[in-house]
């Protein structure tokens, strides 16, 4: 899947199957399911989970909570747009899977 067909699939009525749990937090995200999102963020123990984990809780306001899963992802704490940070993970994490 390419970045237009998920960012097109935020119109369908559920997911697309078969996406793993921090592309799938994404998805949540966008359509405003947090805790749906943040649930499946949890689940995914590794640096890209904690990457997903610290977008929703800039998502949320909390920039402390923020901070701690950025480091957990080896990230720097991100101060772009959320709709920019929300691209840039999105784009990576589907980048993966080619």
């Amino acid at each position: 899947m390419n970045f237009d067909a998920f960012k097109a699939s935020l119109n369908d009525p559920a997911a697309p199957e078969g996406l793993a749990p921090a592309l799938e937090a994404m998805w949540r995200a966008a359509n405003d399911e947090w805790d749906a999102a943040h649930k499946l963020a949890q689940s995914q123990d590794d640096a890209t989970g904690a990457w997903v984990h610290a977008y929703l809780h800039r998502v949320e306001g909390d920039e402390s909570n923020a901070a701690h899963w950025y480091r957990r992802a080896a990230k720097p704490h991100s101060k772009a747009p959320l709709s920019e940070e929300w691209e840039e993970i999105v784009t990576a994490l589907l980048d993966a899977l080619a």
